[in-house]
Formats: C-alpha cells, sequence, structure tokens
C-alpha cells in the first residue's frame, strides 16, 4: 500500500470524534440547557403559581369541613368554589393538593366509603408534619380495619405509633394491639399494650389497658 493510500485513509481513522459530530453535540447540549429552564420555570414559576393558586381557592372546602365534615360540599364543592376532589385532582405536585387528599381520606372515611379513603390517603405524601403524616398513616389503618384487611391494618397502626407525638402514639399502639388480636398475633397485641402501659402511663389508653393486657396474656400462655 502506497504513502498516499495511508495519508488518504489516516484521516477518517484517527479523525476526532468531536470535529465530525460537532454539530449533533452542539445540539445535545441546547437541548439540555432548554431542559433545565424549563425545569426551573417549572419549579419556580409554574408550581409556585399553582400552589398559591389552589391555596387560595381551597379555604371554602375547609370551611364546609368544619361546619360539617360529612358535606357533599366539601368534597365536590359549591357555589363557584372546587371541593377537595377537584383541588387534588387539578393541582397535583402542590401542598394544597396534597392536603386535599388527607382532608378527603378522613371524610371518606367517616362516610363508610372505606376504599375510596384508601385510595386518597394512599396519595398523601409525608411533608415531615409531626400531626398530619402520622394521622393520615393511622386513617390508612382505620380504613384498612374496616376492610378487614387486619395485615394491612396493623402496618399502618404500627408506623403511625413510631412517628405520632405522645398524645397519639398510645392510640393507634391500641388499635394495633386490637388488629393483631384478629390476626391471632397475641404476642404482638401483647407487646403493644404492654408498650401503652410502660411508655405512656399517664394516657387515657393507659387506664383501661389492664385488661387487654390480661387477655393477650391468656392467649400468649
Amino acid at each position: 500500500m502506497s504513502t498516499t493510500d495511508n495519508q488518504t485513509i489516516q484521516p477518517t481513522k484517527k479523525g476526532s470524534f468531536l470535529q465530525e459530530n460537532n454539530k449533533s453535540l452542539l445540539f445535545i447540549a441546547g437541548a439540555v440547557v432548554v431542559l433545565v429552564l424549563i425545569y426551573l420555570w417549572y419549579q419556580g414559576v409554574y408550581l409556585k403559581g399553582r400552589a398559591e393558586e389552589a391555596a387560595s381557592k381551597m379555604y371554602k372546602a375547609e370551611q364546609y369541613v368544619g361546619v360539617d365534615s360529612l358535606s357533599n360540599k366539601a368534597v365536590k364543592g359549591d357555589a363557584g368554589f372546587p371541593g377537595f376532589e377537584q383541588i387534588a385532582k387539578e393541582y397535583d405536585n402542590t401542598k394544597s393538593a396534597n392536603l386535599a387528599n388527607l382532608y378527603l381520606g378522613g371524610i371518606y372515611l367517616r362516610k363508610g366509603e372505606f376504599k375510596q379513603a384508601v385510595e386518597s390517603l394512599s396519595k398523601y405524601s409525608a411533608t415531615g408534619s409531626p400531626v398530619a403524616d402520622p394521622l393520615a398513616l393511622g386513617l390508612l389503618g382505620d380504613a384498612y380495619s374496616e376492610l378487614k384487611d387486619y395485615k394491612q391494618a396493623a402496618t399502618y397502626y404500627k408506623k403511625a405509633a413510631d412517628k405520632a407525638s405522645k398524645f397519639t402514639s398510645p392510640m393507634f399502639l391500641k388499635k394495633l394491639g386490637l388488629v393483631n388480636e384478629n390476626l391471632k398475633d397475641f404476642k404482638g397485641a401483647l407487646d403493644a399494650y404492654t408498650k401503652v402501659k410502660t411508655q405512656y402511663p399517664e394516657s387515657a389508653e393507659a387506664q383501661l389497658i389492664d385488661a387487654y393486657i390480661a387477655r393477650a396474656q391468656e392467649q400468649v400462655k
């Protein structure tokens, strides 16, 4: 093979990838910049605007809950104001929509619509709130208890008890004990009841917990 032939072939074999694909790479880089800008706008402008709009519209539904938590007005809306269902659906990814799902779960639970309660409460995302987060878990436990899915109920009552304050944790522990009894897990029930007695002796639940402890102990033996 001649030197001339080698020189003809070498640029192709040793040619820079960056030089050969310069236009493609510039296009990719430009696309990435555009995506970043879109994301920043989405987070800083679009979501913020929607969050403020949702919050300004939800106050009426919250008022209806205060007057009558079983009122369909809180769920469906009234007189041009959206209810929790619409807020949760149209303003997803906002704090108001998240809170609306928690409200809906509680309302559905009180109305006896347990499957809908599970559906709404499952959409709630933890926010770090020491009140709302364990409440959502506890309500899920209640909904699953009513559906007689005691295994799921136990899972959520335990999570709620672990996250809750000293004021509500004993309540969730007692409920955990009850569903464990339904599951024939009497040792688990005894553990839950004993925690109420030893860790929360001043709670209302602790005042009558000895009877539950005795009942569970009989089954463990």
